[in-house]
């Protein structure tokens, strides 16, 4: 029988490993590779413009190519996007407008906000070879089981852009289950998708599409004037119908007052910044510690306001609590989680600073 390896000094091991450590760092890997291709990294994920086309009068498809470190998405999920503007990157939370390609490609489609840095970059200058920084996919709206049951999605303005990726899913399958896309804009020329939704809904009986218009007059058979009111949800409420909406706020909440607990289940995620109800008075001190900057915050006033309002740009994402983009460690203090009132006391080492105010003085790993 062959002896057992007898092994070496610490120090021999030690400088094996060392022989088998990469020769180069990540940061120094992606410096290299760049200069052959620009999405070549060590483990960053990247994705590479490679099409761009007006979905809308005020909005943008960009067909994005990730490279092997991005993990993809399912349909109906957010994704963060960095974009490097004047020489700042900026993050910001996307839905992709339809299921990835079997090579990996997907669709984002981007609408201008006003005084949007990001959005107007992405609408008005990004180009065709531009590489964009990605972040996870995150959210959980997606379609439930097949159960016989109709299904209601619920779109106001860019919140189309989940719902397309579900409904092109489910154009997808053979034999999808009723489901009806009601899609809310103010004008017609800020419709996206329409001719993409008439192809998906000309294959498949099941699948119907209405739009609803709050400026413009009606035109055609499947359009109506008018906000979401108890009429229009009639024909799902008490009888288990399954609701998903995306919109804005106000829109989001509308369609909750009508349809939760009337309905077999209710899914929403709204893309504005949610308004928390503040009863918190006075001010406290926030040190930053790393740079040993102290701060006066006012109690109640979300964490990550008070820190733009004070000039500085924490990473951040969907604002909404959602992605973890703005995520930081806190020191000690006591802080509130401003969608369900809860507090904290003990340190954490991911406080979203979107949804956090303070309760005493904090101490952030910032």
């Amino acid at each position: 029988m062959r002896p057992l390896p007898v092994p070496g000094p610490a120090s021999a091991r030690s400088s094996g490993r060392a022989a088998r450590a990469p020769l180069l760092s990540p940061a120094l890997f992606d410096f290299w590779a760049g200069r052959l291709s620009p999405t070549w990294t060590w483990n960053r994920p990247l994705a590479r413009i490679v099409g761009r086309e007006a979905a809308a009068s005020d909005a943008v498809s960009l067909w994005l190519q990730p490279n092997r470190h991005f993990r993809g998405f399912a349909p109906g999920q957010h994704l963060t996007l960095g974009v490097e503007v004047d020489g700042r990157r900026l993050v910001r939370s996307y839905s992709p407008s339809a299921p990835a390609a079997a090579d990996g490609r997907f669709r984002i489609t981007v609408k201008r906000m006003t005084g949007g840095k990001a959005s107007q970059h992405l609408c008005d200058r990004a180009r065709v070879g531009d590489v964009l920084h990605l972040g996870p996919a995150f959210g959980a709206l997606a379609l439930p089981e097949p159960d016989g049951a109709p299904r209601l999605l619920l779109a106001g303005g860019s919140g189309i852009t989940p719902m397309m990726a579900l409904f092109a899913a489910l154009g997808a399958q053979p034999d999808p289950a009723p489901t009806t896309l009601l899609y809310s804009t103010r004008t017609r020329d800020q419709r996206c998708f329409a001719a993409e939704l008439q192809a998906i809904t000309a294959r498949h009986p099941a699948l119907e599409v209405q739009y609803l218009l709050t400026r413009d007059p009606a035109r055609a058979e499947d359009e109506a004037v008018g906000r979401l009111d108890a009429g229009r949800f009639a024909p799902w409420i008490d009888r288990g119908a399954h609701v998903l909406a995306c919109g804005p706020e106000g829109f989001v909440a509308n369609a909750r007052a009508h349809l939760a607990g009337r309905v077999a289940s209710f899914a929403a995620e709204s893309f504005s910044p949610p308004v928390f109800e503040n009863t918190d008075t006075g001010t406290v001190e926030v040190t930053l510690a790393r740079s040993g900057r102290k701060l006066e915050v006012a109690r109640g006033q979300p964490l990550l306001e008070a820190l733009e309002a004070a000039g500085l740009s924490p990473p951040h994402g969907c604002r909404r609590g959602l992605c973890n983009t703005c995520a930081c460690g806190k020191v000690s203090g006591s802080t509130r989680h401003l969608p369900t009132g809860d507090t904290g006391h003990e340190p954490v080492s991911a406080l979203r600073l979107c949804v956090s105010s303070a309760r005493s003085d904090l101490v952030l790993d910032l």
